[in-house]
């Protein structure tokens, strides 16, 4: 096996997401240290980021889910601590963070995206209720793991939503209600792996449905026909060059009702839980969970 030196499992952090990262962490950590890898939890909430190099790491294997670890914050200090690191660099991590930028580059290259709305103090709140239709989603643009989304059904609640979001980083975003299905298709080392059906019990994937709830269905192989597969797998990897990303990631898809196909948006620091997608994708495809902690940590550098 490939040595990798003294590997930090960066989990934790500062972020709404903290729990999950730890989930994650704890994963990664066992998954590792079962194949030999000489691998050391490291939560930046509780140890200074530079003691990275005081403590002689040589890599990062970086699950920081959310704000400071999945926006290019992270990326930026271990590349000035010259430490490898897994994942998208700086520029990916922090556009595929906001989803509004994001869905501007994806829209700038013909790439299919639901109509959305970005939300002001001053938007006629009414008349993005009429255009958008309802039911329709309201999220905000720099948050993960479906943090701060609501979905609004009712006319006239858009304006109280959006007051109640203004507390998160980043732009508000207004979404179409896209009702035919919910996909997501992983990629590792420039490959496309299989594309998984979410099925949730409740009214969507929401950040219970995600990581609480026993009940929600995933389907890999999905239900999608062998031409739609392809054409998942295809986008997955033109939305995850558009942004630069490297290494490994995850693109989250909807579909209509017709059959087309929407991208939702880029995770480029997916979840690697028992509930997570990536490791369900990469089973389906003959990877198990250490061999796919291995193949991201083989994609580790630095800039």
């Amino acid at each position: 096996m490939q040595n990798f030196g003294k590997v930090a499992v960066l989990a934790g952090g500062f972020s709404s997401e903290r729990e999950i990262s730890l989930d994650s962490g704890r994963a990664i950590l066992a998954a590792l240290r079962a194949q030999g890898v000489d691998a050391h939890a490291f939560d930046p909430k509780e140890t200074p980021l530079g003691e990275l190099k005081t403590q002689g790491f040589d890599c990062a294997f970086n699950i920081l889910h959310g704000i400071f670890g999945e926006d290019g914050t992270v990326q930026g200090a271990l590349e000035t601590l010259g430490i490898r690191y897994t994942g998208c660099g700086v520029l990916a991590s922090a556009v595929a963070m906001d989803k509004y930028r994001c869905k501007l580059l994806w829209k700038g290259l013909g790439l299919p995206v639901p109509d959305y709305e970005v939300l002001r103090d001053d938007s006629d709140f009414a008349a993005v209720e009429a255009k958008l239709g309802l039911p329709l989603f309201v999220k905000p643009a720099n948050e993960g793991s479906s943090v701060g989304v609501v979905k609004v059904k009712e006319e006239g609640r858009l304006k109280d939503v959006y007051r109640d979001l203004k507390q998160y980083k980043g732009e508000i975003i207004a979404e179409k209600f896209i009702g035919g299905g919910e996909y997501t298709c992983g990629i590792i080392g420039g490959r496309a792996l299989p594309a998984v059906r979410i099925i949730p019990a409740t009214e969507f994937y929401d950040l219970e449905a995600k990581y609480e709830r026993d009940d929600t269905v995933y389907l890999c192989p999905s239900d999608l026909s062998d031409e739609d597969e392809q054409l998942m797998r295809e986008l997955t990897v033109r939305a995850f060059d558009a942004v630069g990303g490297r290494g490994w990631g995850r693109i989250d898809f909807l579909k209509d009702e017709t059959g087309r196909l929407y991208l939702l948006e880029a995770n480029t620091l997916p979840g690697m839980t028992s509930h997570s997608l990536v490791p369900k994708a990469a089973a389906q495809a003959g990877m198990d969970f250490p061999q796919l902690c291995i193949e991201i940590l083989k994609t580790a550098y630095v800039e």
